[in-house]
């Protein structure tokens, strides 16, 4: 695949892999992130696009895939991952959205230093 846009969109999603509502929503609608249907949620089944790569951008997980609000720790692992994944791709432009701060329901503070030492490539938006 040949990506003309070199500025990825990092977005909170579910493991369900449901794009439904907020950021996640957005990355369906401008930056092709696949959208499963609602039975998964039904059945805490865990999705194929709850996490990595879309289209144009990045799902970091934020609620499992019951839709409920994971814990902070839960979700520091997707965010290392992410971190290296950045580092990996110098080539690319990593726009964080605040995920996590929305319907998630964390604040900033939470979520901002799970992102300490992110390269220069990644462009937060935390408070």
């Amino acid at each position: 695949m040949v990506m003309l846009n070199k500025t990825i969109f990092v977005f909170g999603s579910n493991l369900a892999g449901i794009h439904g509502a907020g950021a996640a929503l957005y990355a369906k609608k401008h930056h092709d992130a696949p959208y499963e249907k609602n039975v998964t949620a039904r059945w805490g089944k865990r999705g194929q696009y709850g996490v990595g790569m879309q289209g144009t951008a990045y799902a970091i997980p934020t609620k499992d895939e019951w839709i409920r609000t994971m814990p902070l720790l839960s979700i520091l692992p997707y965010v290392v991952e992410f971190l290296g994944y950045a580092k990996s791709h110098p080539e690319l432009d990593f726009n964080v959205a605040r995920l996590g701060c929305g319907l998630a329901g964390y604040a900033d503070s939470d979520m901002a230093p799970m992102f300490s030492g992110a390269t220069d490539n990644v462009f937060l938006h935390y408070q």
